[in-house]
């Protein structure tokens, strides 16, 4: 997938104006890109557009309109759109009830490091966390991350044959797999391969 470009993106006023015809097209696109693991744990699935959103957005609500910071966002988001090679994830770690939120983040420390994707008889694939900054102190670990997995090109190829696909976490806090995908989502992930 190709990065995104100053060119690529509304200015403010344009923002303005297509904001809410944006936002929609983009909350319709995401449905397809999330996989619940258990009951306390999402991978977001981004994509180009994705990241298009998270910048505009970050855009407006910081008034950014100079070049020079314009480029920092797109430095800082273009990292987490997928080559063709790999799938790119923000993985959110989900309690509503902060009694409860508390003690089971300091339980699931090193957790990134155990998501994983699995495509047919293939070996598990674990992610790559957190390649930006380290999101786990000794204490505990953090509610969000940002994961790729770097997919080989057989696997890709035996998933474009139709094998099965499944992703899940293997911690000694947190041991579980997803429900079998829908098939609008292993089609948008799909999409995300060369």
């Amino acid at each position: 997938m190709q990065i995104l470009s100053r060119a690529d993106l509304y200015s403010l006023e344009q923002y303005a104006v297509q904001r809410a015809t944006f936002r929609a097209q983009v909350i319709a696109h995401k449905k397809n890109r999330q996989v619940p693991i258990g009951p306390n744990a999402t991978l977001y699935f981004e994509d180009r557009l994705t990241m298009q959103y998270q910048i505009q957005e970050m855009l407006r609500i910081e008034r950014i309109f100079e070049a020079a910071a314009i480029q920092e966002e797109l430095d800082t988001y273009n990292p987490m759109i997928p080559d063709g090679q790999n799938w790119k994830a923000t993985f959110m770690i989900e309690f509503a009830d902060p009694a409860e939120r508390q003690p089971a983040l300091v339980a699931m420390r090193g957790i990134e490091d155990r998501v994983w994707v699995k495509i047919g008889e293939h070996p598990p694939l674990f992610a790559i966390a957190d390649e930006d900054l380290e999101r786990t102190s000794s204490e505990k670990t953090a509610s969000v991350h940002f994961l790729r997995f770097e997919l080989p090109a057989e696997a890709i190829q035996a998933l474009k044959a139709g094998a099965a696909l499944s992703l899940g976490i293997d911690h000694p806090a947190y041991t579980q797999q997803c429900a079998p995908l829908a098939a609008a989502t292993r089609e948008a992930l799909l999409a995300d391969l060369a």
